[in-house]
């Protein structure tokens, strides 16, 4: 089982590659999968926001998480996401990414409702308790209006089958007040490519990154640098990846990131309403701009 001492380095939260039918490109997902690996990755994160949860079809999303365990084999943990707004509906697709061999889920604060502190605590610990997988708590209140407040997670952290959680809370000050009260067997993880090092230095354990799936070999060597003391360094080279992430996130994620993954083997734009492709001006920019970090980093010369 699962549990935080596993949750170290760098996870991709990775785009769900479709045919214009609106199903899973098994060919180009795999082909991402492959990529990934093969860049030393320490655990992926399919079917989150970058994944287009609430788009996809409820059976293609199974269809992923089960393509996305096929192609691991166990080597590095699968999470994939839930993001369903209400209990019974996540809790039921926690059971199929179970059963589709998913080895934790990351599971949406509740939404819409917008619940009081109680309603939250009251939702994870009812879900922990009947999840079969290890459950990473995702709070992102630019999307679901909800902070979970630092003191609710000290709590949430004691329960053991809540192991983790994905921070996507951009107030620094919440941040440390969460590091600074959580249990030693519940793992911060930033989710926010744009304060990695600063999330690592102040004692997030990994990142669950989006523009990881492009370049996973910058962004573990951002996490080692970070991991191992060296702040300066890898702020440094965090630095170097600002314009590029100005880029991708330019537009709603991951239409701009989907545009260019063609240069890295996965031909795959397609994206599901409501979205749309990016502004051709945009691509051709992040094109430009990823070219050279993907020779540089990546080892590969589109």
């Amino acid at each position: 089982m699962l549990n935080a001492t596993r949750l170290r380095g760098v996870f991709p939260a990775i785009p769900t590659p479709v045919n214009a039918d609106d199903t899973i490109n098994a060919a180009a997902a795999q082909a991402l999968i492959a990529y990934l690996l093969k860049q030393g990755i320490d655990g992926i994160v399919p079917l989150g926001g970058t994944g287009e949860y609430g788009a996809l079809a409820r059976a293609e999303r199974i269809r992923m998480c089960k393509l996305t365990v096929d192609a691991v084999q166990g080597r590095i943990p699968v999470i994939p996401g839930v993001l369903d707004p209400g209990f019974h509906d996540a809790l039921q697709a926690g059971q199929e990414f179970a059963d589709a061999g998913a080895d934790a889920l990351m599971v949406l604060t509740p939404y819409y409702t917008t619940p009081t502190q109680a309603g939250i605590r009251e939702y994870f610990l009812r879900y922990a308790d009947a999840s079969p997988l290890p459950v990473m708590i995702y709070e992102i209140p630019y999307r679901t209006r909800i902070a979970i407040a630092p003191e609710v997670l000290h709590e949430l952290s004691r329960h053991e089958n809540i192991i983790g959680m994905k921070a996507c809370n951009t107030d620094m000050y919440h941040f440390l007040r969460t590091v600074a009260g959580v249990d030693d067997s519940f793992a911060v993880f930033s989710g926010e490519d744009t304060l990695l090092p600063v999330h690592l230095a102040a004692g997030a354990k990994g990142g669950i990154v989006v523009t990881a799936s492009l370049l996973p070999t910058a962004w573990r060597k951002v996490y080692e640098l970070a991991s191992q003391g060296h702040t300066r360094e890898s702020m440094a080279l965090h630095r170097r990846l600002i314009p590029l992430m100005n880029l991708a996130f330019a537009e709603t994620n991951p239409g701009p990131m989907k545009s260019v993954m063609d240069l890295i083997g996965v031909n795959a734009p397609e994206v599901l309403d409501p979205l749309v492709p990016p502004a051709d001006g945009l691509q051709a920019a992040l094109r430009k701009e990823l070219i050279p970090l993907l020779q540089e980093f990546e080892g590969i010369n589109p």
